[in-house]
């Protein structure tokens, strides 16, 4: 009954989702001041979301495409506008969130941003302040942010200034978690990437995962295995664990164990050509402040930096690579290159499966990976979320919760 009910539903979102895409209005459209060229890409979900179990069935039947549409019309609008006039000032805001929402999702995919993220005792925030994931915590209780996978976390800030708009026109109505998600999707397509529906109604959570969050996210000098397995426990197979990938930025301390002290050995990692290395290392010197374990996750940025300075999968590594830093496959031409800046990037390439994949993505003109990555995006946002009388809405992303 439930999956006569589920694939109902999909066949209605796909009606709309084309609507969407063939009639989207000016006044409804993410402007800047340079005008978007990048084509809406309409996702069709059925194929893969039909394929879910009942809890991830369950968990989409209860959220809605425009749920604020009576409480709180204008709530999209206004991440669009607002994500409009972030985006134009800080372009890499689209790269920060796409992170912190993957690791929001990735984590528990049960609770708040669809997922992880707020504890609600006691808790001293630091910089944005306001999801479970921030906050230096009290001595007795550590909160999610605090774990090493999340303390290189960006777009807080962007964050709770959306929602105070929100808060401003509708008082109490949107969540933190949809905020984020709608959010996410505006900075995507901001950056030139596809278009594809959230659907809302999301409640935020009351607790943190800190233990979950040190063992849950995949870290940049992981093997194949283990980034399939983390994948795979989530429910997602090997193309949507390539398809995971495109823009943003990466620093340096992700990469310094490859380049210096690989996995404990005391030397560089030896799957590198001398030249790569050599590349690499004049852009990310060898450091002894630096901490090798932290990971940052798929869905990661791609250009290495330190501060303003670095390289990039996409200028820098060879002429050969596509130029351009918008959302396109110059990461899989990198991988085919051999010159994947992280250990676990450059995996992908090591399994047939997982390697036929990246050369399909690389093959096109980026249209395949697209439409991939969007229904990726669509499966990840709606992973065990709450709602309904679950959680809570939080009137202010920026405080601990006993006070929002």
């Amino acid at each position: 009954m439930l999956k006569s009910l589920f694939n109902k539903w999909v066949f209605l979102v796909l009606m709309i989702c084309v609507l969407v895409s063939l009639r989207r209005t000016p006044e409804k459209s993410i402007e800047s001041e340079t005008e978007l060229t990048q084509p809406i890409f309409c996702v069709f979900l059925q194929r893969d979301l039909a394929q879910e179990d009942e809890a991830s069935s369950g968990s989409i039947l209860y959220l809605e495409y425009a749920y604020y549409r009576e409480t709180c019309p204008e709530a999209e609008k206004i991440v669009n506008s607002r994500m409009a006039g972030i985006y134009e000032e800080d372009q890499d805001v689209s790269a920060g969130l796409l992170r912190l929402f993957f690791h929001d999702c990735f984590i528990r995919c049960v609770d708040f941003f669809c997922s992880s993220l707020t504890e609600v005792r006691g808790i001293s925030f630091l910089e944005f302040k306001g999801f479970s994931l921030l906050g230096n915590g009290n001595k007795s209780y550590l909160i999610e942010r605090q774990a090493i996978p999340h303390t290189t976390l960006k777009g807080f800030d962007k964050i709770g200034l959306i929602k105070e708009e929100l808060e401003m026109a509708c008082p109490g109505v949107v969540s933190c978690a949809d905020t984020l998600a709608l959010a996410t999707r505006d900075g995507i397509l901001l950056a030139g990437g596809p278009y594809y529906p959230v659907f809302t109604g999301r409640r935020d959570s009351i607790r943190s995962y800190y233990q979950e969050a040190m063992a849950g996210v995949p870290g940049p000098d992981d093997n194949l295995n283990r980034i399939l397995q983390l994948f795979s426990v989530r429910g997602f197979n090997e193309r949507e664990t390539v398809r995971a990938h495109n823009i943003g930025k990466i620093s340096c301390q992700f990469i310094r164990s490859r380049l210096y002290k690989f996995k404990g050995t005391g030397q560089p990692d030896s799957t590198m050509t001398d030249d790569f290395l050599n590349e690499m290392r004049l852009n990310c010197q060898e450091s002894n402040n630096i901490s090798v374990d932290v990971a940052p996750a798929p869905m990661r940025s791609r250009k290495v930096t330190e501060l303003t300075a670095g390289m990039s999968y996409y200028q820098g590594l060879t002429s050969s690579i596509s130029a351009g830093a918008g959302f396109d496959t110059h990461y899989f031409h990198s991988l085919l290159k051999g010159r994947g800046l992280l250990y676990s990037d450059q995996q992908l390439m090591t399994d047939v499966k997982t390697a036929d994949i990246v050369r399909a993505y690389a093959s096109d003109d980026g249209r395949t990976f697209r439409v991939d990555f969007a229904r990726a995006m669509v499966k990840l946002s709606i992973l065990g979320v709450l709602y309904g009388s679950q959680g809570q809405v939080r009137t202010n992303c920026t405080l601990p919760v006993n006070n929002s």
